[in-house]
This record gives structure tokens, C-alpha cells and sequence, in this order.
């Protein structure tokens, strides 16, 4: 069965996930077409992401002339049809967190994935967050192509749900598919009943390679690690703050901010503020196999972000064995267990999180080891790639 997968930017290092997803559809005996709006220039530093990049089709390069060709195909062959889109395209506009010439682009770009996803013969095409990539499918859909699905991550999608149409999409789509319970709660919210049916749970997963490492006994060093883009809602400078207050108190400690992103400068001033050079080091971008060099060189993960959908990494740092520290937000709490596989605390709580941290930090190796096996046991259950887009696979099967 030949599908095609949709995203804004594909690869990308946070989009790990995607690519994991693609992978265990083929090895499920799919056939996937990847197309991506941009990322055909990125900067890459995992092999992975390079071989994926190398198969990739891209929207946008090319520029003008290559969006046009098919736009005037479209108009040529079915105008009717690119008329009603474009109607459904202005519609999308209308109340909208861009302007109504953005979904025109919209539908231009839905012109040239149509005309790829009819050569390659795709009977379904699947896209990832409910923005505008889910916006192209919907119009491609509209002009005559394969049925649509999408997979909400949030929270993103849960900001601002009214300004990107988030019930019309559901409503004419053939299934969505929720990473968390949670998530499946609020797209309840934004259509009626009758369209409740056509939401599913499915977790994004990790390959067998992230289970079958070999158990990494938890270093005796009182490090911990914080893998993520460094932006307002993953909480790196509260984590700062709690950490000023674990040094007032002479408590020893090193974090590891593993990631970069637009807000690296306003961390950087703020550690030299509180004096924090010698206990904070910050990695930059780093590959899949540096990330989990860095997970396994810590006694825990520590995630406080003030908002999210599920995060992979902590399924990765649970699979490697160790305990998350993180915030009660979102699908968070489906898969941490306070005092279980991790400690929960408020997003927000500055003082909270320090107790949280001080207290890991004081915990024995021991009990840090029984509670990396319990975080192993529980994300073993819920978050195995092969069983997630198995669950997938039957879906696309039933509404290709």
C-alpha cells in the first residue's frame, strides 16, 4: 500500500519521532512517500536525517515557476474543483492567525503535493501537527486527492484551535490521530459528537534500539540533563532559578542543557548572572547517539516545561533507565508516575521544582536504579514504535 506522509520541515533534529514512525510503516510493508514545504538545506547532524533528507520531495524549492506549473494543471484540467477549493482556502482565512493571502499559498502549495501524490499512485496521506500541513492535505483532499489524516501534538494546536480551523479539518478528515489521552480531550472540544469516533490514541514510539540498550548503571555524579530546543515554553530559565537557589544552599550539582535555539543568549546571561558557569554547560545541537551519551551520563532527566503534548525525550530517557523530573502538564502524567519513574511538580513552580530537584539529588543510586527500571517497564508498555504504527496501519487500511 503506497501512502505519503506530509510535514512543514522533514528532517528536523526535534522531528525524530516522524521518521521513526515512517521507518515502522515500511518495515510493516508500506510504501511512503515523504514530502516536506522546506528542509532541503538544513544543516543536519544525524546519518539518519541525511538519508531521509536525500528521499525527500519539497514543496517549495524551486521557488515561484515550480508552484506554478501545477496550480495552472489544476485550473486547466478541473477548474470547477480549483475554484470550490479556493472558496474552502478563503474560508480558512477568514478569523485566522494569517491573513487570507497565506492560505492562497496554501492551496498553491496543495496544486504541486497533488501532482506528486498522483504519480506515486498514494491511496492516503498522512500529516503531522494540525497547522498548515494539515491545511495542504485538506485542500489537496478538496481538489481531488487521496483522503487526509493527521496526527495533533500540541500544544501548539490547543493555543490558538479557533484560528487554525482546528474543527474543520477534524471534521473532513477521514481519522486524527491524539499522541495522549489529553489530546484526544481537546480535539473533543472543537467538533461536535458525531466526529468524536474518528479520534484515536496514538502514542509516538521509539525504535527497539532505544529498549535493547544495555542497562547503564546511574552514575554516582550529581548531574542532571535537560535535552530540548532552548525557547519560553521548555522552562530553561526556571530551571536556572531553582538551580541559584540549590547553589545558595551548597547543594552540588551540574545540568546539562543539551539543545540550542533562539532564546541560547538570554540563558547564557542568565547563568553568568547567578554565578552558574561552573555547574551549567550547554551542548548545542547534538545527534540522536550525543543525546543519549548525555541521558546516560546523568542520574536523571529534568523536563520543566510549562507547556507540551508528550515528549519523546522523556520516553527516551525512561527506555535508557532513567528517572524524570517534569511537569504535571498535558499527556505528561499518563506516562510519569510521582514517586514511581519520576517526580511531578506545577509548571511554574520555581520552588517546587528546587525541592524536586534537591530531593533526586539526595536519593541513594539505588533507589535512582529501581526507579529507571519501573520508567523502563512503563514506556516499554505504552511506547513501542512497531506496536503505535501498527495501529496506524490498520487505520490507513480502513479509510484508504
Amino acid at each position: 500500500m503506497r501512502i505519503a506522509y506530509f510535514i512543514n520541515q522533514y528532517p528536523k533534529v526535534s522531528h525524530s519521532f516522524i521518521r521513526r514512525e515512517i521507518l515502522a510503516l515500511e518495515r510493516q510493508g508500506f510504501e511512503v512517500q515523504r514530502i516536506a514545504l522546506r528542509g532541503w538545506d538544513a544543516q543536519l547532524v544525524d546519518a539518519e536525517d541525511v538519508s531521509e533528507q536525500a528521499q525527500t520531495h519539497y514543496v517549495l524549492q524551486g521557488g515561484v515557476k515550480a508552484l506554478a506549473v501545477p496550480v495552472l494543471q489544476v485550473l486547466r484540467d478541473q477548474p470547477r474543483r480549483f475554484f470550490s477549493t479556493l472558496w474552502l482556502a478563503l474560508r480558512m482565512g477568514l478569523r485566522a492567525d494569517r491573513p487570507w493571502p497565506y492560505h492562497v499559498i496554501y492551496l498553491f502549495e496543495a496544486c504541486r503535493l497533488l501532482s506528486w501524490l498522483q504519480v506515486f499512485g498514494a491511496r492516503h496521506v498522512h500529516a503531522h501537527f494540525g497547522t498548515n500541513s494539515t491545511e495542504v492535505v485538506m485542500l489537496a483532499h478538496a481538489l481531488g486527492g487521496p483522503a487526509y489524516s493527521f496526527t495533533v501534538h500540541g500544544p501548539e494546536e490547543f493555543d490558538k484551535p479557533q484560528f487554525i480551523h482546528l474543527g474543520e479539518k477534524v471534521r473532513r478528515a477521514a481519522f486524527v490521530a491524539a499522541i495522549s489521552s489529553y489530546g484526544r480531550s481537546q480535539l473533543f472540544r472543537w467538533v461536535e459528537h458525531a466526529h468524536w469516533e474518528k479520534v484515536k490514541v496514538v502514542h509516538c514510539g521509539l525504535e527497539r534500539a532505544f529498549h535493547e540498550v544495555p542497562a547503564v548503571a546511574v552514575p554516582s555524579v550529581p548531574r542532571l540533563v535537560c535535552v530540548g530546543r532552548l525557547c519560553e515554553q521548555k522552562g530553561q530559565l526556571l530551571l536556572l532559578e531553582a538551580a541559584r537557589k540549590l547553589a545558595a544552599q551548597g547543594v552540588a550539582f551540574e545540568i546539562v542543557l543539551a539543545g540550542d535555539g533562539e532564546m541560547r543568549a538570554e540563558i547564557e546571561t542568565l547563568i553568568a548572572r547567578h554565578g552558574l558557569q561552573a555547574q551549567v554547560r550547554i551542548t548545542g545541537w547534538i545527534s540522536s547517539d550525543q543525546v543519549r551519551t548525555e541521558i546516560l551520563a546523568a542520574r536523571a532527566l529534568v523536563l520543566p516545561s510549562f507547556a507540551e503534548g508528550l515528549p519523546v525525550v522523556i520516553m527516551e530517557a525512561m527506555a535508557l533507565r532513567r528517572p524524570v523530573l517534569t511537569t504535571c502538564v498535558a499527556g505528561i502524567p499518563e506516562l510519569v508516575r510521582q514517586g514511581e519513574n519520576g517526580w511531578l511538580f506545577p509548571a511554574g513552580a520555581v520552588d517546587e521544582l528546587a525541592v524536586a530537584l534537591a530531593d533526586c539529588l539526595a536519593q541513594p543510586v539505588e533507589v535512582l536504579q529501581r526507579m529507571g527500571d519501573a520508567a523502563y517497564q512503563r514506556v516499554l508498555e505504552r511506547h513501542d514504535i512497531d506496536t503505535e504504527a501498527a495501529k496506524l496501519a490498520e487505520l490507513f487500511k480502513a479509510h484508504a
